[in-house]
């Protein structure tokens, strides 16, 4: 359990702010001077007046949703697709199913985001939806190679020569197999979603120029940070302390499982 405490203790102030704070938020109070201190506002307020905890409260849950649902459904695209093309026999097929993949490769994934929202506001849910779709290549390439590797052995054959569905052979044998790869690959992949949901909110796509989100807070609060710092520092350390906390988690989850080393005899005491 060790291993867990240090991931766990970056991880569990931001997440705990961003699904409970706005529990714990009341009423809007009258908005103060911009970028003032005390006055009954702990960490001040904000660029319009806004007290600055109300707003730390309120921002998180936005870039946290956004960014589990984003990893969430590019996998659930990524899955089926790498497990397919690993698993055929009809070249086809692969390329059918790999070769568009490559082409969206291609293209920057801020540039496709940015792209696209010229086009269309996408709301919260639009930014899930643009965020899944630039991480399905990658996903969907790691899923292919670390299949193809499992099913490449000799217990894959033997299962298709007893008569096993392909859904057994496909999701209990070269997906259990593959599983390492992938819970390495998810939390890379769900620390580009945070980056990728900050940034986006950044630069205004999927919230509006004002509202409680902490990369928001960031952008917005940057003119006041000689005068008012908690503004800026506060959700940037958030953040940062969520996209750390997340890998050192599943990194600790794969030392877990691992099998202890032997040592020698001569060094066994």
């Amino acid at each position: 359990m060790r291993r867990f405490l240090p991931g766990a203790a970056l991880v569990g102030v931001p997440l705990a702010l961003a699904l409970l704070g706005p529990l714990f938020v009341g009423e809007p109070g009258p908005r103060g001077v911009s970028f003032t201190s005390g006055d009954g506002h702990p960490l001040g307020t904000d660029f319009v007046g806004r007290d600055v905890v109300a707003q730390v409260l309120n921002g998180g849950r936005t870039v946290v949703v956004v960014a589990l649902a984003a990893t969430a459904l590019a996998y659930l695209v990524a899955l089926p697709l790498g497990l397919v093309s690993a698993l055929t026999d009809r070249r086809w097929l692969e390329d059918l199913l790999m070769r568009p993949l490559d082409v969206l490769l291609a293209v920057p994934s801020l540039l496709l985001i940015l792209l696209v929202a010229a086009v269309f506001s996408p709301g919260a849910g639009g930014l899930a939806l643009l965020i899944a779709l630039v991480n399905i290549p990658d996903a969907a390439r790691i899923v292919r190679a670390a299949a193809a590797q499992t099913a490449a052995g000799p217990a894959v054959e033997a299962l298709r020569m007893q008569g096993e569905t392909w859904w057994r052979t496909a999701v209990g044998h070269v997906g259990r197999g593959s599983l390492r790869t992938l819970a390495a690959d998810a939390g890379i992949r769900l620390t580009g979603a945070l980056y990728l949901v900050a940034t986006a909110a950044f630069l205004g796509v999927g919230v509006t120029p004002d509202a409680a989100d902490w990369a928001v807070m960031v952008d917005r609060n940057r003119p006041g940070l000689s005068v008012q710092p908690w503004a800026v520092v506060v959700p940037a350390v958030l953040i940062v302390a969520l996209t750390t906390g997340t890998n050192l988690l599943f990194d600790a989850a794969l030392e877990g499982g691992r099998p202890a080393r032997r040592l020698p005899k001569g060094a066994q005491r």
